[in-house]
């Protein structure tokens, strides 16, 4: 009998520990998620265009394959090699982080540039349009939508891998990014499946008449506007959190400016109204991350256009003539 207690006492031990292990997970997958909020509003900013021109009921299925997409990307690619990164260098972790930040400052200053150069003849973005029709065109956006998809989902798990303890077991940090990659990606989609059926919703219930057809219609003229501010907001947290990971990571490797400059003046502004601190703080650090964000990308949008891409363009070039050849 003696022997019984104690083995339920020792089941009670492991189940507390178990216990608590989740709520830790849970814990540090929602903080972890939440230093990821410029990647996963850009992410949902973007996300909806890939549907358009399709048929309504095409919607649904297509913003389902982008989100099994989004989810091999995440758990079957990315999140072995963050554990191996975790692993085996984590002095990469850092570096890493400031290229996907500098990445999201040119997305969003380029994005700015677009809209105050509409004319602008070079659209990051141009592949969304896509050409043809059909099953080609359904088949070329879901791809382009997964290829962009990646590269936000690299960053996100990048930050969230940064914002785990390092003293983590692997096994641990394994299942707070598993949590993180499937919270994040139902969230997203599950957000940009309500937006893209907002209209046929709005539109229903105003066919419907009766007392829900004005709400039906104000749905509608509401949508446009809401997607208009969901790209501003998207632009603003990329140029924001991508100023804040590369200042912060060069703090990290000893380039203590600006990151100290903005510290003591979001600190100062921060006594000057004590009854919202906190608040200011954020918004003060917020604002100057930005600022340091959208002029990182400025800078980078010449070096990305005039360098970068014709030199991938030329290494394509070069690889697919050796193909050429060996056939």
């Amino acid at each position: 009998m003696s022997g019984l207690i104690a083995l339920l006492d020792d089941v009670a031990a492991i189940s507390k520990v178990a216990a608590a292990s989740i709520d830790d997970v849970a814990g540090q997958a929602v903080k972890a998620s939440a230093k990821a909020a410029g990647a996963v509003i850009d992410d949902a900013a973007v996300t909806p265009k890939y549907v358009n021109g399709f048929d309504a009921s095409r919607e649904l299925p297509i913003v389902m394959r982008i989100a099994r997409g989004s989810i091999f990307n995440k758990v079957v690619i990315l999140l072995p090699i963050a554990l191996l990164l975790s692993a085996f260098a984590p002095w990469l972790i850092s570096p890493l982080l400031m290229i996907g930040g500098a990445y999201l400052c040119f997305e969003g200053a380029e994005k700015v540039w677009h809209a105050l150069n509409p004319g602008d003849g070079h659209d990051s973005e141009a592949h969304i349009q896509g050409e043809g029709g059909g099953v080609s065109l359904e088949e070329s956006r879901v791809a382009g939508a997964v290829k962009t998809d990646f590269i936000l989902s690299a960053e996100i798990m990048t930050i969230a891998l940064s914002a785990i303890p390092v003293a983590d077991p692997l096994w641990m940090k394994a299942l707070i990014l598993l949590v993180v990659a499937v919270l994040i990606t139902a969230a997203v989609y599950g957000f940009v499946a309500l937006v893209v059926k907002a209209d046929d919703f709005g539109l229903g219930l105003a066919r419907r008449g009766g007392g829900m057809a004005a709400l039906g219609r104000g749905i509608v003229r509401f949508m446009p506007g809401f997607m208009k501010v969901l790209t501003i907001v998207g632009t603003a947290a990329m140029v924001w959190v991508g100023g804040n990971i590369v200042i912060h990571g060069m703090h990290e490797l000893g380039m203590h400016q600006p990151y100290q400059w903005i510290k003591d003046t979001a600190a100062a502004a921060a006594l000057a109204v004590p009854q919202v601190a906190g608040l200011v703080n954020w918004a003060v650090t917020a604002f100057f991350d930005g600022i340091f964000g959208i002029i990182l990308g400025f800078i980078l949008i010449p070096i990305a256009t005039k360098v970068i891409n014709p030199l991938i363009g030329a290494l394509r070039g070069l690889f697919g003539k050796t193909e050429k050849a060996g056939h």
